[in-house]
This record gives structure tokens, sequence and C-alpha cells, in this order.
């Protein structure tokens, strides 16, 4: 077969679109019906894990979410939404298109980043729901942690949530894949219930190439979120997106051009697994494509991008992609680098939507 039959066997096979499949079920996140109820999660910020019976369960991924509830005109007016993975104190609002706010009972959890509310909703009509801690929309300076590359340390993890604690500062996990070893229903079933039983803080991911052996990350749409997406907390904007397979897709591209253009005047932070650039460079860790790569970078760079953080390489580095600090912070737990003597770990960040980045520090596990 000659160049251009191999070329176009390639386009049609979408060999050269790896993650497309991906980016196109992204779209399809946050959305579900059931018992009369249509519910759509703005921006895809939250898996729906059921609906039906007057009940409804989100995974959360991002601090804030904002719903659209439609009822139809025989459904029950009586449901009870539940969010898993929120923050801790979240708060539910829920409002009629006219403004009318709805009555809303909190149900007692035992978990701290499991939240439950009654709700009225009113059938044939459309209700807003809107889930976020206080103070989400002031832009006071806060605290978050940075993680990536827990994969075959699954059963260790709780070390990480332990030491997590002890700092009361912290405000959510921005983790950067690989949550588990193959990307299975019951290995991501696992990480979220020892996330929930060890862990005060949700924690909000992307996911890595570990995710997308077993199914393509079919299993992490369905129990975790879009692994492309951008939401704001406290006046910074957060973005992660699917490198998983060392390229962005087109989807995502275009996307990243909106994300960034909605937050050229205030403080950005990029996240994605495989990091564009190998901070060493001799071992394949960053994109497969060096003109992909420089691209991206200098992109996030002429769009005042202010932090990027990745995994992918099990250890520590802190560089910079075309002025813009970066790190690698893959100590989940994952087989480490040979000698490299950084063990499990996770970087505390402190940034502010009007100072930008103030600290980003190594906090070691072991």
């Amino acid at each position: 077969m000659g160049a251009m039959g191999v070329l176009s066997a390639l386009l049609m096979t979408g060999c050269l679109r790896p993650a497309e499949n991906r980016a196109v079920r992204d779209s399809k996140v946050g959305r579900a019906e059931g018992g009369g109820l249509s519910l759509e999660v703005e921006d895809g910020l939250a898996a729906v894990r059921s609906v039906g019976s007057g009940e409804v369960t989100l995974w959360g991924n991002a601090p804030v979410l904002t719903a659209r509830a439609t009822l139809d005109a025989d459904a029950t007016s009586e449901w009870v939404l539940t969010v898993r993975n929120a923050m801790p104190g979240a708060e539910l609002l829920a409002e009629l298109e006219d403004g009318e706010v709805l009555a809303v009972e909190s149900v007692p959890q035992v978990l701290p980043t499991v939240k439950a509310w009654r709700v009225g909703l009113r059938p044939g009509a459309v209700a807003k729901l809107r889930v976020a801690p206080p103070g989400w929309d002031s832009t006071a300076p806060f605290r978050f942690a940075a993680l990536a590359d827990v994969q075959e340390a699954l059963p260790r993890v709780g070390d990480i949530y332990a030491r997590l604690s002890k700092d009361d500062s912290l405000r959510f996990i921005l983790f950067s894949g690989d949550l588990t070893e193959t990307g299975t229903r019951e290995q991501l079933l696992e990480f979220q219930a020892r996330l929930e039983e060890g862990s005060p803080i949700p924690l909000y991911a992307t996911l890595g190439n570990h995710e997308i052996i077993s199914n393509d990350g079919d299993e992490y749409s369905a129990l975790v979120g879009r692994g492309s997406q951008s939401f704001v907390f406290q006046g910074v904007r957060f973005t992660v997106m699917d490198s998983s397979n060392g390229t962005l897709d087109p989807i995502v591209e275009e996307q990243l051009e909106g994300w960034l253009a909605s937050s050229r005047q205030g403080t950005h932070v990029v996240s994605m697994h495989v990091p564009p650039q190998d901070p060493v460079g001799l071992r394949g860790g960053g994109f497969a494509n060096r003109g992909e790569s420089a691209g991206l970078v200098g992109k996030l760079a002429r769009e005042g991008v202010d932090l990027t953080l990745y995994g992918h390489i099990h250890s520590y580095y802190s560089f910079t992609n075309a002025g813009i600090p970066a790190f690698i912070s893959g100590g989940g737990g994952a087989i480490p680098e040979t000698f490299d003597g950084v063990g499990r770990h996770y970087l505390a960040v402190d940034i502010g939507a009007n100072e930008g980045l103030r600290e980003a520090s190594l906090v070691r596990v072991d």
C-alpha cells in the first residue's frame, strides 16, 4: 500500500485521533432522564450516577454544580438530591425560571463529602439547582492539593488522605490522572470508596493513560465524569484536559480556546496527565509530537496561564513551560522513578484570583 493509501486507512480507522471517542463522549456526561425527570448538569461537571423514583445521585467533579431539572406534569414532586464528592459545607439553592425559590431540606449524612437535600420540584416546570459551598464566588485566596498516579498503590492511598487531613486549609484535591491500574469499573469504585472513607475533601480529576486500558475510559466517564472540562472557584479558573494518549483531540483544542479566552484577565490553572514536554527529555514522557507540544505550551503562555500541573512521571519536578510555573506531582504511590528519593507526595498550592500563584510546596507522605 502506498503512502496515500496508508494515510487514508489511518484516517478511516480514526488512528490519527485516538482520543476522539472520549472527547465526543464528554458532551454526554451530566445528562440523564428517569422517573419523569430530565436532568442536565451545566458543562458536564458531574456524572449522573442514578435518577428515578424520586431520587437523583451525582458524583461531583467540580466545587460548584449547576443543573437544570425539568419535571413531567404527572411526575412526583418530592425528590432527594444526593451529591457525592461534594465540598464540605455545600448548600443547595433551588429556584424556578421566574426566580421563585423552592423549599429545600437538608438530609443528614455521615461522610463530609456526601451531601443530600429533599426538594419539592414543580411538575411541568424547569428548576435551576445550584450546589456550592459558602463563599464560592468570592475572590479570597485559598489552598488546594495537586496529586497524580495512584495506580497499583490504591490499597495504600489512605496514607495520603491521612496526611492531607492534617492540613485543614486545603479545599480540594486536583488529580492529574491515573487513579487506577487499568480503569475497570471495580477499580474506579474502589478508588471512590477509599476517597470517601479517607479524605475530608473532594477530589476533582482528569483521566490518565491507565484509565483507558480496559475500556477507553468508558467507565471513567460513567463514574467520574468528563476527561476535559473547566470550572471556576473563588475567581480562579481550573481547566483539566485529556492528554492520556500523549495528544489533545481537536475537539478539546477548540474547547481550550474558549476556556483560555474567558480567563485572560484572571488566574488560570491548567492540568493534564501526560505533560506536553518531559522536563528531562530522555524518556519520552511527554507528547508524542514535538510540534503539537511546542504549539500548546506557546498558546498557554500567550494566553496568560498562571500554573500548569501534570502527572504520568512518577516523581516530583519543578520547571517552567515557556515561563509558566510547571510541576509534575506523580507521587500518588505508583512505582517511583529509580533513585529519585522523593517517595509518595502531593503538592500544596496557594493561589488567588488577584494574586495568581502564591506558593507551591512539596509535601512528603512517606
